[in-house]
C-alpha cells in the first residue's frame, strides 16, 4: 500500500509540475502586459486562447515528436514536421482568432477609419500584425526547444533512477549473500563449543542453548529487517562472550567495554561479530595466559569498534587476518555499506592481533 501511494504520488507530481509551469511562465506574464485586467473577459479568453495554442505545440514536441524522432535519431524528419506543426498552429489559430474574438462594433468602425489612412506597410498588412506573427513564430520556437530540452532532461534522470535502482539491487543481493554466509560460519563455530560442553557440564550446556537460541531469533528475525540498533547489536554481541566465556579457562583475560550513554543509532547487523569471532579463536591459548580486549565507542555519528588478542601462532601457520571467511565478509560489507565512510586497520603483529573499525552512519 505504501508503494503504491508513492507510487500515485510521482505520477501525480509532474502533472502538478507542468500546471503551475504553464500557469508561472506563460498564463501570469500576459496577464501583467496586458495591464492585469483580470476582470476584462475578453483578454481573459485571448490570453488562455494563447495559451492553448502553444500548450498543443509543446504537447505534441513533447508527447510525440520528440520520443518518436528526435530521441531516435531521426532529426531531420523532427525539424521538418516540427516546423509544419508550427507554421499549421500559426495559419489555423490565426483564423480562429479573428472568428472568437472579432472587436466590438464602436471598435471595428474605428479600425475602418484608421485604414483609410496609411495603416498599412509595403506589403500590405495592417501595421503590427507582422510583428505579431514575428512573436509567435519566436515564441514557437522557443516553445519546441523547451520541449526538447524537457524530454531529454526527464530521459536522463530517469534513466540516472534505473541505474540506481539496480545498483541497489545488486547491492541487497550481494549483502543478502555476504550475511548468509556470516550466519553458518557463526553457528558452525557455536555448535562446536556447545558440543564441547556437553559432556563436561550439563548445565552449561543447556544455558548456552538458551543463549544461541536468543541470538539465533536475532539473526534470523531482527537482522532480517534490514537495519538494527546499536542497543541491540551490543546486546547481541554480549550474549555471544557470554557463551564463549562458559569454555574459557581463568588464564585468559576478558575485558569488554560497552559505551554507558550512547545514541541509539542505526546501523546493518552482525558488522562486529567477525572481529569478536576471531578474537575468541585466535586469542585462546591452552598453554599459556592470553588475553582479549573488546571496546566499543559511540560519539554522535561515529562508532569506534577495537578487537585486540594475544596470538598463540606455531611456526609455519597461516596469518590470522586471512583465516576464515569472516573477515573478509566485513570488508566486503563495509565496502559496499560505507564506502568512504569507514576505516578498517588491522595489524597482525607476531604476538597480538588488533582490529580497529572506525565508521559514520
Amino acid at each position: 500500500m505504501r508503494n503504491d501511494s508513492m507510487i500515485r504520488k510521482r505520477k501525480g507530481l509532474p502533472v502538478l509540475l507542468h500546471l503551475t509551469g504553464w500557469i508561472i511562465l506563460f498564463i501570469l506574464p500576459q496577464f501583467l502586459i496586458s495591464g492585469g485586467m483580470f476582470n476584462d473577459e475578453r483578454t481573459t479568453r485571448i490570453v488562455l486562447f494563447n495559451t492553448l495554442v502553444f500548450v498543443i505545440l509543446f504537447y505534441a514536441n513533447y508527447l510525440w515528436l520528440v520520443p518518436l524522432l528526435a530521441q531516435k535519431g531521426r532529426w531531420l524528419t523532427f525539424l521538418v514536421l516540427a516546423a509544419a506543426l508550427i507554421v499549421a498552429l500559426g495559419y489555423a489559430s490565426g483564423k480562429f482568432y479573428e472568428n472568437l474574438f472579432a472587436p466590438p462594433p464602436e471598435v471595428r468602425e474605428r479600425i475602418r477609419e484608421t485604414e483609410q489612412g496609411p495603416s498599412r506597410d509595403d506589403h500590405g498588412r495592417r501595421r503590427g500584425e507582422g510583428m505579431a506573427i514575428y512573436n509567435f513564430f519566436i515564441t514557437s520556437f522557443l516553445v519546441s526547444g523547451f520541449a526538447v530540452g524537457m524530454r531529454y532532461a526527464e530521459s536522463a534522470v530517469r534513466k540516472e533512477e534505473e541505474i540506481k535502482e539496480l545498483e541497489k539491487e545488486k547491492l541487497d543481493s550481494e549483502l543478502a549473500l555476504l550475511k548468509n554466509q556470516v550466519s553458518p560460519h557463526f553457528f558452525f563455530n557455536t555448535l562446536n563449543n556447545i558440543y564441547s560442553l556437553i559432556e563436561i557440564n550439563g548445565k552449561d550446556a543447556q544455558e548456552a542453548v538458551l543463549s544461541l537460541s536468543k541470538m539465533m531469533r536475532y539473526m534470523l528475525y531482527e537482522s532480517e529487517q534490514g537495519n538494527t540498533k546499536l542497543s541491540h547489536e551490543i546486546e547481541f554481541m554480549n550474549g555471544y562472550i557470554d557463551l564463549m566465556k562458559l569454555r574459557m579457562s581463568d588464564r585468559v583475560k576478558l575485558t569488554v567495554s560497552w559505551p554507558a550513554e550512547y545514541e541509539d543509532l542505526d546501523l546493518p547487523p552482525l558488522l562486529f561479530i567477525p572481529f569478536i569471532e576471531n578474537a575468541f579463536k585466535h586469542g585462546v591459548s591452552y598453554q599459556g595466559n592470553s588475553f582479549i580486549d573488546i571496546s566499543l565507542k559511540s560519539d554522535g555519528g561515529l562508532i569506534s569498534f577495537t578487537a585486540r588478542n594475544s596470538i598463540s601462532r606455531s611456526v609455519g601457520s597461516a596469518p590470522q587476518a586471512a583465516s576464515g571467511i569472516g573477515l573478509e565478509n566485513v570488508r566486503k560489507r563495509l565496502a559496499l555499506l560505507f564506502p568512504g565512510r569507514h576505516e578498517l586497520m588491522i595489524d597482525d603483529g607476531e604476538s597480538v592481533f588488533t582490529a580497529e573499525l572506525t565508521l559514520k552512519t
